[in-house]
């Protein structure tokens, strides 16, 4: 039995309808992130969702990984055109509080599901079966992101250099990925931390990423 099969999909022919396939592709894998995780999604199962055949997919995205890369990229991409409107507005005599930032910052992303859900699966995930050249063009895609992000954090709180700036973008990814899994555990652990003996061990995201990024603002900030 094979994976090809009519779709109401025809070739592509321009840039336009290229980028319309790829979208319909990126919002497959979307949808279907919303019902399971990343390691549960196979490229077989998101060519099904979207319609097409797994080889007519390969045309787009090369590998599953491919189609999650640039599903990351432009949910981060989208994220930072909207986290300006999201933190606080300087105040009458400079930037707004170190902790405002930081906590503003952390309930930003914890409105965002889909782009943790990615950070949380780049590094024990998606980066472990690519080619260095894949791993190359996504890296080199990101890094620019972050570098966007970077001077939006900067230009949000006084005494951020260049440098720390980076390296608080770089500390808010990596938490992010951390946190992001022990806030949204298992329903077998979830309902193992209703006992009052484990309510300790329960993570409230936006809390506990504020908490953290302010902890790290404020050495960097003393580093200088």
């Amino acid at each position: 039995m094979t994976d090809e099969r009519p779709t109401e999909f025809q070739r592509a022919r321009s840039a336009e309808q290229r980028e319309i396939r790829k979208q319909a592709i990126l919002d497959a894998a979307t949808q279907l992130l919303s019902e399971m995780p990343v390691g549960e999604i196979s490229l077989r199962e998101l060519s099904r969702r979207v319609g097409l055949s797994k080889t007519n997919v390969v045309r787009y995205f090369e590998t599953r990984e491919a189609v999650f890369f640039e599903l990351l990229n432009r949910s981060l991409a989208q994220w930072i055109e909207e986290l300006p409107a999201e933190l606080p507005s300087p105040i009458p005599h400079g930037a707004a509080s170190p902790a405002a930032v930081t906590d503003a910052l952390a309930r930003s992303l914890a409105e965002r599901s889909l782009l943790c859900d990615l950070l949380s699966a780049l590094g024990s995930e998606l980066e472990r079966n690519i080619s260095a050249e894949s791993a190359r063009e996504f890296k080199l895609a990101h890094i620019r992101l972050l570098d966007r992000l970077a001077d939006v954090m900067r230009g949000s709180m006084t005494g951020l250099t260049p440098a720390t700036s980076r390296e608080l973008v770089s500390l808010t990814i990596v938490c992010t990925a951390g946190l992001w899994p022990f806030a949204h555990p298992s329903e077998a652990v979830a309902e193992a931390q209703r006992d009052p003996e484990l309510a300790g061990t329960r993570v409230d995201f936006a809390q506990r990423l504020g908490r953290t990024l302010h902890v790290a603002v404020t050495g960097l900030l003393e580093l200088g």
